[in-house]
C-alpha cells in the first residue's frame, strides 16, 4: 500500500507506508515502483519516459532513433505536425477492385508546402558555399516574413530564397557577392538584385555597407596567399578608399586590384585572371582599378612590407 508524504514546500512524495524514508526502485519492464526495504509494490503502470528502443554507440546511421519524428518547425503553420498513412501490405488494405482503402488526405496546406520547398532550396544553396546553420536560420526567417506579408507577388520562390540568403549573409557579417549566390542558384543575377531591393523595402530593414575587408580574407585564402600578402592587400585597399583614389569603384574590384598589387610586389605572384576567377570580376575591371592605384603605390604599401619586387618594377597598365 502506498502513501503520500507532504513536503514542506507543499508538494507530495510517493513512498512506502511502512518505510517512508526508504528509496524506491523502478522496474522499467513491469512499470512498477517497489520499496527497497520490504519489496512492496508502491506504484504500478508507471510511464516510461526513456527511449522507444535501444541505441548503440557504434551505429553510424546518422539518424538518432532515440526519439520518433523530427523536431517541430515553428516556421510552419501547423508546427509540422501531420499524420501520414503508410502503404498497405496485406489483402485487407485493398477493396474488391484493388483500390487502397486507406489513403492520405492532403493535410499540409499549399502555404506550408511552398515554405518547405523554399527552406530546402536555401539549405541546398548554403551547403554549396559552406555557410553555417545560423545564416540558414536567418534566411528562413526572412523568407517566412516575406511569404506571410505577400509583398513580392509575382516573383518566384527561388528568387526570393536567393535574395533572403544574400541578405542573411550581409546581416551576419559574412557577405557574399551576387555572383557567388547566382552560381549556386537557378536565378539570374539581375533577378536576385531586384528581389533584394524589394525584400529590404518590404521588411523595412537595412544591411551594412560592404567594405573591401569583408572579402579580403576569403579571396586570399582561395588564392593560397600567405598572411603577409593578405595584410598588405587589406592595408592597400583601405588606404586607397581613405585617399579617395578609386571613386565609384565597387569594394570587390578594389579588393581584387589590391590583392594583385600586393602579390606582384611579393614572391607569391598571382595573375589578373586568377584573381578575377576567385573574386568574380573581369580582368579589365581589375586593370582599371589598378591603373588608378599604381601612381600612389608608394603611399599605399605598409611600412613594414618586405618587397621582393620594387615598386618601380611593378607592372604598368
Amino acid at each position: 500500500m502506498a502513501s503520500l508524504n507532504n513536503r514542506t514546500d507543499g508538494t507530495s512524495k510517493l513512498c512506502c507506508y511502512a518505510h517512508p524514508d526508504a528509496p524506491l526502485i523502478e522496474d522499467y519492464r513491469a512499470g512498477d515502483m517497489i520499496c527497497s526495504e520490504c519489496g512492496l509494490v508502491v506504484g504500478d503502470r508507471v510511464i516510461d519516459v526513456g527511449s522507444e528502443w535501444r541505441t548503440f554507440s557504434n551505429e553510424k546511421s546518422g539518424v538518432d532513433p532515440s526519439r520518433v519524428g523530427s523536431a517541430e518547425n515553428p516556421l510552419l503553420g501547423g508546427g509540422d505536425l501531420s499524420t501520414i498513412v503508410g502503404p498497405g501490405t496485406g489483402s485487407a488494405s485493398y477493396d474488391a477492385f484493388g483500390a487502397p482503402k486507406y489513403q492520405n488526405r492532403r493535410t499540409m496546406s499549399s502555404s506550408d508546402r511552398s515554405l518547405i520547398s523554399a527552406f530546402k532550396e536555401i539549405s541546398t544553396m548554403a551547403d554549396r558555399i559552406n555557410l553555417p546553420k545560423t545564416i540558414v536560420d536567418r534566411a528562413n526567417n526572412l523568407f517566412k516574413q516575406v511569404h506571410d506579408g505577400k509583398n513580392l507577388k509575382g516573383r518566384s520562390n527561388d528568387a526570393k530564397a536567393s535574395a533572403c540568403l544574400y541578405i542573411a549573409c550581409r546581416q551576419e557579417g559574412v557577405p557574399r557577392t551576387f555572383k557567388e549566390i547566382c552560381a549556386v542558384s537557378k536565378i539570374s543575377k539581375k533577378e536576385i538584385g531586384r528581389c533584394f531591393k524589394l525584400t529590404l523595402k518590404a521588411l523595412e530593414t537595412s544591411v551594412d555597407l560592404i567594405t573591401t575587408a569583408d572579402f579580403m580574407s576569403r579571396f586570399c585564402a582561395n588564392l593560397d596567399l600567405p598572411n603577409m600578402v593578405q595584410r598588405a592587400a587589406t592595408y592597400i585597399a583601405k588606404k586607397a578608399v581613405e585617399m579617395d583614389i578609386v571613386p565609384g569603384r565597387s569594394p570587390i574590384s578594389v579588393a581584387a586590384a589590391a590583392i594583385y598589387m600586393a602579390s606582384q610586389a611579393s614572391e607569391h605572384k598571382r595573375s589578373q585572371k586568377e584573381i578575377g576567377d576567385i573574386a568574380g570580376v573581369a580582368d579589365v575591371t581589375i586593370r582599371q582599378s589598378y591603373k588608378l592605384m599604381y601612381p600612389h603605390a608608394l603611399k599605399l604599401f605598409p611600412e613594414d612590407f618586405k618587397f621582393t619586387t620594387p615598386i618601380d618594377q611593378l607592372p604598368q597598365m
